[in-house]
């Protein structure tokens, strides 16, 4: 497998295998190095054992009932949607950039098999997922044009905002997530960003780097 991406701003994306793993490159960063959807790191471990307390399973909900049926609207590298799935939810997650969409897959398909049981990845736009059924849960994590944490982040962002121009639809998404009237919206957020489409939340939950924006009730009779 070998799929080169170039497009009319001068970037070059290259989807390959390596070792029988899939890894993209960004070929006019050619010191990023391989990026990769890794769900086996130290880092997501210790976020697992956080267990449903930890502010990302309150918000969506998990500390009050774990098998909920989440729909994770912006995948980027799958690390909530792991987390949220090692803690009991189901998770539909749902890439819209096939090449990142392609690295989930690979992710999935390495992942524990009773976690992976309760995941799915889907390439295209979340707005066609979103009347699929009930969900308990939409969640969000549009790309933010803000200064990310760590090398990692950095790199894998920039690729991210590079590829999808930096989800300029964010605020149309969440309107649409409100519209089916789940039974809660959960919006991620740098933690001193403003709401997204200026839509006031019922409460937040903010920790020293995010913040988790929870839209409720939502479900209907």
């Amino acid at each position: 497998m070998n799929a080169k991406a170039p497009d009319d701003r001068g970037f070059v994306f290259e989807l390959t295998e390596v070792d029988g793993r899939r890894v993209l490159y960004a070929r006019h960063h050619p010191e990023f190095g391989p990026i990769v959807a890794d769900w086996t790191t130290a880092d997501l471990r210790r976020r697992i054992a956080g267990g449903r307390k930890q502010l990302l399973a309150r918000a969506i909900g998990l500390h009050k009932r774990a098998d909920l049926v989440v729909l994770d609207t912006t995948g980027g590298m799958g690390r909530d949607a792991f987390t949220l799935a090692a803690l009991g939810a189901q998770v539909a997650l749902v890439e819209r950039q096939p090449l990142v969409a392609r690295l989930l897959e690979d992710a999935l398909a390495r992942a524990p098999r009773e976690i992976a049981a309760r995941m799915q990845v889907h390439a295209g736009d979340a707005r066609e997922h979103l009347q699929g059924r009930q969900w308990d849960a939409i969640y969000l994590d549009p790309i933010y044009p803000g200064h990310d944490r760590d090398a990692r982040s950095k790199k894998e962002m920039q690729v991210l905002r590079e590829l999808s121009g930096g989800d300029l639809d964010a605020g149309d998404l969440l309107a649409a997530a409100i519209a089916v009237k789940p039974g809660r919206v959960v919006v991620k957020r740098p933690r001193s960003a403003p709401t997204l489409g200026e839509r006031a939340p019922s409460f937040a939950l903010s920790g020293t780097q995010a913040r988790f924006d929870v839209y409720l009730p939502l479900a209907g009779p």
